[in-house]
C-alpha cells in the first residue's frame, strides 16, 4: 500500500472513531476520558490530514492552500481509484 492510500485509510479510521466518540459524548457529556480520547484522535487526524495535503494536495476544497491558483480540481480526487 502506498503512502497516499495509507494516509487515506488512517484518516478514515480517525473519522470513524471521532464520530463514534461524538455519539458517546452526546449522552455522556461529563466523561473526561472520552473527551480526552476525542481530542487525541482529533489532533492525530489533523496531523495525518496535514501530511496528506502537503504531499498530495487538498483532500477537500477547504484544504485549498495555493494562493496562485485553485488547485482543488486538478485531481485525482481522494475518492478516485487513481489516487489510491
Amino acid at each position: 500500500m502506498n503512502r497516499r492510500a495509507q494516509l487515506t485509510n488512517l484518516i478514515q479510521k480517525y473519522d470513524f472513531a471521532l464520530y463514534d466518540l461524538m455519539l458517546y459524548l452526546d449522552t455522556h457529556t461529563q466523561c473526561r476520558e472520552a473527551l480526552a480520547l476525542f481530542r487525541k484522535y482529533q489532533e492525530q487526524r489533523e496531523k495525518a490530514v496535514r501530511e496528506y495535503v502537503s504531499r498530495f494536495g487538498p483532500m477537500q476544497a477547504l484544504h485549498q492552500q495555493n494562493d496562485q491558483e485553485w488547485d482543488w480540481g486538478k485531481g485525482p480526487y481522494p475518492w478516485e481509484k487513481e489516487a489510491n
